[in-house]
This record gives structure tokens, sequence and C-alpha cells, in this order.
């Protein structure tokens, strides 16, 4: 053993390699196999092992680098001494950006020599940033898959159908145009994935992959496709949605095998009879049956394309000289005008949860949105784009206006907006232009005006309140400066609620800024309205009090003795030379300052509670949300049918986009592998019109065959946000000020189950299943019996989903007419089955349960998921400490 430890140059865990270098983990050289993508450092590793166990490095058969590795050019001059290598994967993507943004790797070429590795059959050059295709691969004679999805490569090499024994090509999300004529000498090319490409056209050489089963050129720009494809006799997939296609070829019906047909988002305005006729086929988002361009649809010719993207969270499209308007599921829409872009552009967008680490709002802003992203970042176009955001309409007074935010990296900024609330849906949307993409959110702030200050003064009012004036006499700047007014009205019932004190009366807030750190040379007036009942016949100038408050309003000093008043019968004006928070009070009581940062505080604050609600079809299945006060009776009403829980909690105060969390306790737990779930805790975070709410399945330790579990769910808070009240944030230090509120749960006992049985499963007999891959996570026989348990009445509407045609549920329906169970059962197990070869099945899955308004089973399968990419990368961290024992009993049995 210790012979083959110092073969390999493995540590203990607490001591340095045998051979004297620095400490290698264990888990580096397995066998023939080195897995360094999971180290930051996997190149300065490789490097190290090559030069001090050269021998056993070059036989090493598969090899995992990470392309986002800084060492990684110096690495590559190494790699064509491995003659043995049979898998070589060099992605990027393993670092993400500050905003969670996945950062392609630096590998733009590969060294001439890299042809020698001729038995190389696995080549993974994914998320990098290839412009062309090195010309070495094609050099290399035993190659059968090859994967450079998320570059940059424009066209592929003439002689690509050299690569005769290719099985497997991944190009997906590049910017290829077109494709060379001898693609069609691949004679053995089973699956062939181009899709979210800028192609075309397509050659009629395309028909020669006789071999091929999956093709998948979804998310290009094909108006039509070659006849040649009805060759495909072995071809069982076809994706072509989001295209701009007019016509498909009725000899597509033809295909023997084929069992997915997907032309949704296309331009077809007729489908022939055959085509139409396959039960497989969706066509969703095609302007059927129309003469004439609907304008809702909007034209479908080059000129003015129209492209309808069925993802809702992610996915690409591209924009060519010609302009195109593109309108996403999630109801955003874009206008790119013709010469709005130069040569052809992928565009990339992705909707994200707002997080407050990054996502800075300012004192009474309200968030209406989700974040949305749009690559390439800080790319300029030659003509403003249009942007459409829906948002959540705010029941908010006059004195807010809604704009669209972007983030330009450094910082925010509001941009011009307009807003529309449509007719028939009553639903919002935000209008702006820019010349560049980076983030984009809707937001709700306080109705700002501005004005541009010359040497010569101006007068600048509010449009809240047309009484509130500032007044910038001659000589008052010597450069021109901008100037920011905004106003919040306080009313008097507020002020009396928070101070108990029916003699307090104060004037609308006024906020103040300039674009200057200068403060300005002469004094500026400033006019506002008396408190309310306040004039000038029955003033009481000693109960009047001038307060400043800071920029972020934590500290308010009295300034009236500072400055000189004057008065009207409506009016106080006194002059001030720096700007920030001003405001009028009008009481009896001395230490006004204190009263003031208190109101202040409260109305930055919202009143919300707690609900807590479970599934009466499964209780196991458990809702949680934080809802406003004012909306807790709407939203039980409308989940009354579907749950049953106890009262929603006791009132509690939170702050716009504050953190919360959410913890079972007494004999209930949930999943801690969750990607939200930190420290045994549910992560929320508040926003007032944004829901908060989660949905999630309970177990509980306990034996509940005997007995039921009474448990429960406890909310507490969490990271205090920026720039809140100091006095707020002290408040809640301490264990017991964190709590907010506690709901009873309660499982019921356990009957025996239709999933505990070992045996065959209602009379179902499958083999075992594993839907998915390693690397992105597996589906298992088991996880499935766990989402048939939650899938409830729904069944049919997901199977159609799924793909499953009218006839078939109907037929599962009748078959299985005296049970529920069996019928969910037969439904997913019959999908899985004929969908466990294909790699995106988990994928589509997730898909249809969000589609069947079953976002609860969706959230779960994407945890399940998330949970197995983890373990899949803890495997590989720990694969060569499980795999020494049997290295080193083969070594002895060498010997």
């Amino acid at each position: 053993m210790q012979k083959m430890a110092e073969l390999l140059g493995l540590r203990d865990e607490c001591g340095e390699g045998t051979s004297g270098a620095p400490a290698l983990a264990g888990s580096c050289l397995a066998d023939n196999r080195l897995n360094l993508d999971v180290y930051p450092d996997g190149c300065r590793r490789f490097l190290q092992l090559f030069k001090e166990q050269r021998g056993d490095v070059v036989q090493v058969e598969f090899l995992r680098l990470s392309s986002n590795d800084c060492l990684l050019d110096t690495t590559l001059g190494s790699l064509p001494h491995l003659k043995h290598l049979k898998s070589l994967v060099l992605k990027g993507g393993h670092a993400r950006d500050e905003f969670g943004s996945y950062q392609h790797g630096s590998l733009t070429s590969l060294p001439p020599d890299f042809g020698n590795l001729k038995c190389l059959t696995h080549l993974d050059l994914s998320f990098n940033r290839l412009s062309t295709l090195p010309s070495c691969i094609l050099h290399l004679p035993s190659l059968r898959a090859l994967l450079v999805s998320h570059n940059s490569l424009v066209t592929l090499p003439e002689d690509f159908g050299c690569l005769r024994k290719l099985t497997f090509f991944s190009a997906m999300k590049n910017q290829l145009k077109d494709l060379p004529q001898s693609i069609g000498e691949l004679s053995v090319l089973q699956d062939l994935d181009l899709s979210e490409n800028a192609l075309e056209l397509l050659p009629e050489e395309v028909g020669n992959l006789h071999n091929c089963t999956e093709l998948d050129l979804s998310g290009n720009r094909l108006s039509n496709i070659p006849d040649s494809l009805a060759n495909l006799r072995c071809l069982r997939r076809l994706h072509l949605h989001s295209n701009l296609l007019v016509t498909v070829p009725a000899s597509l019906a033809s295909l023997p095998n084929l069992s997915r047909l997907d032309l949704q988002n296309n331009c077809l305005r007729a489908i022939p009879a055959e085509i139409q006729a396959l039960p497989f086929v969706r066509v969703r988002g095609n302007p059927l049956g129309e003469t004439e361009p609907s304008p809702q649809a909007g034209n479908c010719k080059a000129s003015a394309a129209v492209v309808i993207h069925s993802c809702v969270s992610s996915g690409s499209f591209t924009v060519t000289s010609e302009g195109c308007r593109v309108v996403l599921a999630c109801g955003i829409h874009f206008y790119f005008p013709p010469g709005a872009a130069s040569d052809p552009l992928r565009i990339y967008f992705r909707s994200l949860t707002p997080d407050p680490q990054w996502v800075k709002l300012r004192h009474h802003d309200v968030l209406l949105s989700r974040v949305l992203e749009l690559q390439p970042h800080g790319v300029q176009f030659q003509q403003e784009v249009q942007i459409w955001m829906p948002y959540i309409c705010p029941q908010t007074p006059h004195q807010h206006e809604v704009v669209v935010r972007t983030f330009s990296g450094q910082s925010w900024r509001d941009l011009r907006t307009r807003v529309k609330q449509k007719r028939k849906s009553k639903k919002c949307v935000a209008h702006c232009c820019v010349l560049h993409f980076s983030w984009f959110l809707v937001v709700s702030r306080l109705v700002q005006n501005e004005c541009k200050v010359p040497a010569e003064g101006t007068l600048l009012f509010s449009s809240v309140d047309p009484n509130i004036k500032v007044i910038f006499p001659p000589g008052v700047t010597k450069e021109p400066r901008s100037v920011k007014l905004q106003v919040l009205p306080v009313s008097a019932e507020e002020i009396e609620e928070i101070t108990a004190n029916a003699g307090c009366r104060a004037s609308p807030l006024l906020y103040l800024s300039q674009d200057s750190t200068v403060d300005f040379l002469k004094p500026v007036r400033i006019q506002l309205p008396l408190p309310p009942g306040v004039t000038g016949l029955n003033l009481d100038r000693s109960r009047l009090h001038v307060l400043h408050g800071d920029l972020e309003g934590q500290t308010w000093n009295d300034i009236t003795s500072e400055v000189v008043l004057e008065f009207t019968h409506l009016y106080a004006v006194f002059e001030v030379t720096h700007f920030s928070w001003y405001w009028l009070w009008y009481t009896t009581k001395t230490y006004i300052g204190g009263i003031a940062k208190k109101v202040y505080e409260r109305l930055r604050l919202y009143q919300v509670n707690f609900i807590a609600l479970q599934r009466k079809k499964d209780p196991e299945q458990v809702l949680l949300q934080c809802v406003p006060k004012h909306k807790v009776d709407p939203v039980l009403k409308k989940l009354q049918d579907r749950y049953r829980g106890p009262e929603p909690s006791d009132m509690v105060e939170m702050f716009e986009g504050e953190q919360f969390f959410a913890a079972f306790e007494r004999g209930i737990s949930i999943d801690m592998d969750r990607p939200d779930c930190v420290d045994g805790r549910l992560s929320f975070i508040f926003y007032s019109h944004l829901k908060n709410m989660k949905e999630i399945y309970v177990t509980s330790p306990v034996d509940r065959k005997g007995q039921a579990v009474k448990g429960q769910v406890s909310f507490y808070r969490g990271a205090v946000p920026d720039s809140i009240p100091e006095d707020a944030s002290r408040r809640r230090k301490g264990p017991d000020s964190l709590w907010l509120a506690t709901l009873p749960i309660k499982l019921p006992q356990l009957k025996p189950r239709w999933d505990e049985n070992p045996g065959p499963l209602y009379g179902f007999s499958f083999p075992p299943l594993n839907l998915g891959n390693a690397e992105t996570g597996y589906l298992t026989q088991a996880n499935l019996l766990s989402i048939a348990r939650r899938v409830g009445a729904d069944w049919q509407s997901i199977g159609l989903n799924l793909g499953l045609t009218y006839q078939q549920i109907e037929r599962i329906g009748y078959n299985n007419r005296e049970d529920l169970n069996k019928q969910i059962l037969d439904m997913l197990f019959s999908w899985a089955q004929q969908n466990s070869e294909d790699p995106d099945c988990v994928s589509r899955l997730i898909a249809a349960m969000k589609e069947s308004g079953r976002q609860d089973i969706a959230d779960e399968v994407e945890a399940i998921i998330e949970l197995g990419r983890r373990k899949y990368s803890a495997s590989i961290r720990r694969v060569g400490l499980e795999q020494e024992s049997s290295t080193e009993d083969s070594a002895i049995a060498m010997i």
C-alpha cells in the first residue's frame, strides 16, 4: 500500500505527499482519471503532477479541467503528451460573477499537436470563447462526442464531415449562420444539437444523416427546411420551435420512428393535414388560419419578424440588421428597429429573483418586478431598443411614480419610463428605450421633479403639491447643476396614530438632492405649506419647528433657531445652502427630533401577517406566505378551496427588502439540502408587492403510523437591510427579538400507502429508472414515486403538457378508472419509460408541472436535481479516496 501511495503521490489527511512536493488532494489522481475541474487551482495541480509524476499522468484516460483557470494556456501545451487520453473536458462556467451569471472560460484555440491524441473519443469545450473550431480537432480519428455549446462559433470548417466516427455533436448557443455541405458525411451521427444559433438555411445534405435519432434546430432563423429531412428514417425527435418557419414539408409525417415534432412559436399559417394528424406534433404560438399578419403576433416577414419565446425564466434569440419584435412567455416585449444591430447578434435573457445584496432600493421605493438580465452586457446598439416590462400594479397614492431602473455594473439609474394599463386584462406595463443591455427592474418611487439650475437662477416646484417651491436666485451657482425634488405627504391621522398625540402636526416631507458636492453660493428659498389646521392667523411660533434630516433619515436636527422664518397665511418660507430632508412640525413637545425619527421609521415599515396552510389532499404540502395586512383576506379567500390551516399570525412590521426565515419545529423537518435552506431554515425576502410565498413538502422523523404529529413553523428576522434607522437595528439584537410569529402544523396519522409496497406498483412493473444524467442530476424511481403521490387530480393536465395525446390520457383513465393512484402511476411511468434516454426529459417534466399550475412540484423536482448536482460534485472529490483501497489491492496482486 505504501508503494502505491508513493506511485500516485497521494497523501493522508494531515500530511504531505511522499515526494515532498506540496500536498495534493487525494482525490486528484484515481486510477486512470484526473478530475481537477472542481478545484479553483486545478491547472496548477495538473502541472505539478505532470512534473513530479509524469510517468503516471501520461497514462491518464479521463481528464477534467476548468477553462476558467488562469493557468489554462500553460497547461494546454502538456496535454498532447497524454497519448492514452479518451475523454477530455475543458469547460468554462465553473465561476460566476457577482450577479450569478456563469463566466465563460478563456479558451480561444488549441495547440496544433492536439491532433496527436489518437485515442480521444470525447471532447467537451463548452462555455468558452471559441470563434472558430480549432483545425486540430479534425485530426482526431477516434472522436465520437464533441461538445462546443455556449461559444461564439460563426461557422464550421468545410471539411467538418471528416469526423466520420462522430455520433454526438452539440453546438447549441453559438452564432452559426450556415452549415457546411460535408455535414452530410457524418454517417453514424445520432444526436445533433444546433439550437439557439442564427441559421437561416439548411443544406440538403442534412438528409444524409441516416442514423440520426434526435435533431434540435430550435431557436434559429429558419424560414423553411429541406425536403431531404424526410430521409432520416431513424429520427425520433425533431425540434423546430422558435424559428421563422412559414411552411413544413408534409413528407415529415412519413418518418416511421418519429415520436416528437415541435413546431411551436413559428410563423406557420397553414400546416399540412398529414402533419396535423400526428398525435405528438406541437403547434402552439403560430398564426394558424390567418391570411394577414395579426396585430397581436406581428409580421412574420423577415423585415419585421416576430419571435414568440416559450421559455419563462431564461433563453435566447437572434437579432439581425432587419430588426424584429420579441415576445417572451413572461410577458416582456422587445422591439429592435431595423439597423439596431449591424450584424446578427445573439441575445440571452434571464429572469432573476431580486437579491437585496445588490438590488439597492432607495427610501420609500417599492419593488414591482423580478430582475431581467439581458446579455451581452454593455453591447451598443445603433438605434434605441424598446422594452415593455409587465409589473405588479401598485395601489400607491399619487405621490409615487413607476420607473424602469437599470444597473450598469457600478450603480443603478432610473430610465425615462412610460406606463400603460391594458384595458381588458388590467395588467400594467412599463416602457423604456435603451442603447445597451444590462439588468432591469421596475420600481415605484416618490414622484421626482427635476431641473437644471443656471447661473441666472430658476424656480422648481412639486407636481405632487404645487405649493411646495424651491427658488434659486441669480448667482446661486457658477456652473449649471441638476437638482431633484421629491415630496412625501404625511396625513394628520398617520401622525396621530404613530405619536399617540392629537396635538402633533407635520407638513409634507421634502427631499432635495443635486449632482454637485459643492454648496450653493447663495441661500436657496424653500416654501412649505404649514401643517394641517395651522394658519398664519392662529400660528404659535414657539410650537413650530423646522427639522433637517440626514440623507438616510437617521438623525433629525431642529434648525429653527438657525434659519429666518417668514410666514404667510398658508406657507412658511426659509433659506438653506445645502440639500437633504426638510420637515415642518407643529407640536408642544420639546425633543421633536426623536419623535420625527420614530415617525419616519414607521413610514417605511409595512404591517404584515404570516400564513401557513396545508393542502387538503396532501397535508405534507405546506404553503408559507408573508402577506401585507390589507391583502390577507383576499389571499385566504383565493386559497380556501385547496388549503386549510390556522388563522394568520398577529401583525408584525417589516421593511421592504428585509430577509426573514421560516423554521419547522417540534417533530417536523424539511430537506436541508434545498438551495434556499440556511442552517435548517427557509430563507425569504420581503417585497410588499411581490409574492413572498413558498410551497414545500415537510416530513417527520417521528413514526406517524401510530399517531399524528403536532408541530409548528416559526418565523424569524434575518439580516437587517441597509439604511434602516439605527434604533430599529438596535432593537432587533438578541435571540428573543428575532422571533416574529409561530403557527401550528399538524401531520395526520399515516395510513398504508400504495408506494410502500416493495413489489410491483399496483400491478405495474417497471425496470429501474434514472432520468437525466449524473452531472445535471438524476430523478430516480423513488423520486418519481414521491412526485406521483403529490400529483392528484391534475394528472391529466400534466400528462398533456408532457406530450401525451388525448387518446393516451383517455385510455389510461379508462383502464384504471377505479383508482386515481393507478391513473397517476400509469401516466407518469409510461412517459418516463418512453423518455428515459432523453437528456432534456427532466427539464420537460419541470416545464409541464409549471404549465399545469403545479409550481410546488416543479420546485421540488428542481430541488432534487440541485441536490443531485451537489452530490455528483462531492463524489468527484471523494472518488480517489473511495477507490484507493481497491487500487492498492490490485497493485499488491500485481506484485
